[in-house]
């Protein structure tokens, strides 16, 4: 892993994914970290981490919002 940009070799294939196939991507997370003892990640910077990955607000909705709320049927 880059110290610098972490998650970059994941990042690259988060990338790969969602150019390929927006409409069938959704974000999940393990938040609130229950396995995680010491040294919690920043969530912060993980979002800002995936949301660079997703690229343009369009993209971003779609993922965080447009994508659960058809597959999990919130609009029914």
């Amino acid at each position: 892993m880059n110290l610098n940009r972490p998650y970059s070799d994941v990042g690259i294939l988060a990338r790969a994914l969602i150019a390929v196939a927006p409409e069938r991507m959704v974000w999940a997370s393990n938040w609130p970290h229950p396995s995680a003892q010491d040294n919690l990640p920043d969530d912060k910077a993980l979002m800002a981490t995936i949301l660079g990955w997703m690229g343009d607000d369009e993209t971003r909705r779609r993922i965080l919002v447009d994508n659960p709320a058809q597959l999990y049927g919130f609009n029914e």
